[in-house]
């Protein structure tokens, strides 16, 4: 029961602290341009880990040619 009782008073301290956080205009980086360098380093950072995978799984299909 005081595990219960622990877990109902985290889950409302938390939801007051959500609820203490000031509201954003969610327009606000649209407005600003600054949506796009988001995206855009959002991008980068994905193609740069892709590009990343697939050199190491080439290396690794060398690597496991050589072996056999």
């Amino acid at each position: 029961m005081r595990k219960y009782f622990l877990l109902i008073i985290l889950f409302l301290s938390s939801a007051f602290q959500l609820m203490a956080q000031p509201t954003a205009d969610p327009s606000t980086m649209e407005s600003h341009g600054k949506i796009y360098v988001v995206m855009a380093v959002c991008i980068t950072i994905f193609t740069g880990i892709v590009i990343y995978l697939i050199r190491i799984d080439s290396k690794i299909a060398s690597l496991e040619k050589k072996n056999d």
